[in-house]
């Protein structure tokens, strides 16, 4: 199974030029500017294309997918989307886990405060999944902001990692910290930011191509 991931386009989805491939993903931040247009817009889009299986989750820049839950599963089941929400998928015998959580920071969308709020929407990752794609990371793994000229700070989510040293996933996606996008192996689990936008909010990272074959035994 070949999936192509993507994340964080902000509207401008169709600036992207997708590769073939089996399941499209999407981890979040789909919207611009969090709107119930952009949203079916962007539906619709995801949608259209030609990869057999299309999943998507929100990010915290996506307003009104938390805030309408119910018209946002429409659009998505009318556009023939997946869409995880603290939920789950079997696709081809694969099984995926999505969530839109990431740690507060300001006043965004899908956020939590650390200790119990955010560990209550970890806990419910199956011990199964494959395929576990966030909108943020976890801390310490392809999550540093640049504060400053020549500062970086970590902004990943400590239980998140802990979690995942749980669950045991083959495959973690993830992006939220546009300018970390890259690939990186812990703990036997791969990990991948696949942010599409950088840093100053313009599309200038390629689809990543991931080959289960290469993680999961017997895919």
């Amino acid at each position: 199974m070949k999936l192509i991931c993507i994340s964080d386009t902000h509207g401008d989805h169709d600036q992207v030029q997708l590769p073939d491939g089996d399941v499209l993903i999407h981890a979040g931040d789909v919207t611009g500017h969090g709107t119930e247009r952009e949203t079916q817009q962007f539906m619709q889009w995801l949608g259209s294309q030609m990869h057999p299986h299309k999943i998507c989750i929100a990010g915290n820049h996506d307003t009104f997918m938390e805030a309408e839950p119910e018209t946002t599963r429409r659009f998505a089941q009318e556009s023939g989307v997946i869409l995880l929400n603290d939920s789950g998928c079997e696709v081809e015998g694969v099984s995926f886990w999505g969530s839109p959580i990431t740690p507060r920071f300001f006043t965004w969308s899908f956020m939590r405060d650390p200790g119990a709020p955010i560990e209550a929407h970890w806990d419910l990752i199956p011990s199964h999944t494959d395929v576990l794609i966030t909108h943020g990371p976890p801390y310490g793994i392809l999550d540093q902001v640049r504060r400053g000229e020549f500062a970086k700070e970590h902004a990943g989510c400590t239980s998140l990692l802990e979690a995942i040293r749980r669950v045991q996933p083959a495959v973690h996606l993830f992006g939220h910290i546009h300018e970390e996008h890259g690939a990186k192996k812990v703990a036997g689990v791969a990990h991948f930011n696949v942010s599409t936008m950088n840093d100053g909010y313009l599309i200038s990272n390629a689809p990543v191509v991931i080959d289960l074959s290469a993680y999961i035994t017997g895919e």
